[in-house]
């Protein structure tokens, strides 16, 4: 059983101490301040270090996991025990391990002066979490051919090899979909595959369009079941990487990967398109440019899916 000391109302409170109050006295984990206090047991195999006052503001202002996030993306606040690229097992300890508590208005009133009252102004969040309006604006209008390739050349050709080590063997940059929590990640790249397959209810024989297709991985799932399947992608390094799996899994008579834009794409009647995952690089003003674009190439009666991550303010 944790036992918290009751502390003078005129004393300033450390800021591990004003955790303590909060998480009453219950820390999964080691708990250290700029202003030299730590709290939560010694022992632990995972900490926290709270390197600014700036990272006080971002805890004391932002709800939830919203501050912890904003702090941590900052520089403001530090993991132990984990990756630094990869928090996520001490974020759950802290939701699983953690109820914080609304302290007594005489102790919240000590914690406010101990802070101090600049710290309870909310800041800007880290620019990393939204550009300004003015550049979305720009980036949005701004949807050359040429400032496409180029965009895409910087983030996919520094390598075939890097993206073998981060993405696997089935080379899929986008979202999968586990089809249960056993799963592998492989498995659920296929699983993926397979929802836009039937939901765009191809058949053998048929001809689907596959825009910013990357590796080509939708292509080779298409073409191992009887469909002919074209796609193009911006950047050299996937499509030279796709037309040799292509070669090596004997699909060259069904299968086929451009390097190119999407807007040159000359055949139109398909029975399919899939977009997975390029809306997001198209920009908002461009979205009803894109999918005319798209829609004149289908046949009539032919089905779209598109994939994308986006915002619900958007």
């Amino acid at each position: 059983m944790t036992i918290l000391k009751v502390q003078a109302p005129d004393r300033k409170l450390t800021l591990a101490e004003i955790l303590e109050i909060f998480a009453a006295g219950q820390l999964p984990l080691k708990f250290t301040a700029y202003d030299g206090s730590s709290a939560g047991p010694d022992d632990a195999k995972m900490g926290l270090d709270l390197l600014t006052p700036r990272g006080t503001t971002y805890l004391a202002t932002a709800p939830g996991d919203l501050g912890l996030a904003r702090a941590y993306i900052s520089g403001d606040l530090e993991p132990r025990g984990v990756h630094p690229g990869d928090p996520y097992e001490l974020l759950k300890a802290l939701s699983e391990g953690m109820e914080f508590k609304r302290p007594p208005a005489r102790v919240l009133a000590q914690i406010i002066r101990s802070i101090g009252i600049e710290h309870l102004k909310p800041i800007a969040p880290p620019p990393q979490e939204a550009l300004p309006r003015w550049r979305r604006i720009a980036e949005g209008l701004r949807h050359s051919k040429t400032r496409d390739a180029e965009a895409i050349h910087h983030h996919y050709d520094v390598s075939n090899t890097f993206y073998e080590w981060v993405l696997g063997p089935s080379m899929t940059y986008t979202c999968a979909c586990y089809p249960n929590a056993d799963a592998t990640l492989e498995e659920a790249q296929e699983n993926k595959y397979r929802l836009v397959f039937e939901k765009l209810r191809l058949q053998p024989g048929d001809r689907l369009l596959d825009v910013g297709c990357g590796w080509g991985g939708m292509v080779r799932y298409a073409a191992r079941h009887g469909v002919k399947a074209l796609g193009v992608t911006l950047s050299r390094q996937q499509a030279l990487w796709a037309q040799k799996a292509i070669a090596e899994e004997g699909l060259a008579d069904l299968a086929e990967v451009r390097h190119g834009d999407y807007r040159d794409i000359y055949e139109s009647g398909f029975d399919a398109v899939s977009s997975i995952g390029l809306t997001e690089h198209i920009g908002v003003h461009n979205y009803p440019a894109y999918f005319r674009f798209l829609k004149s190439k289908l046949r009539t009666g032919g089905l779209l899916l598109n994939h994308c991550i986006t915002r619900p303010d958007n």
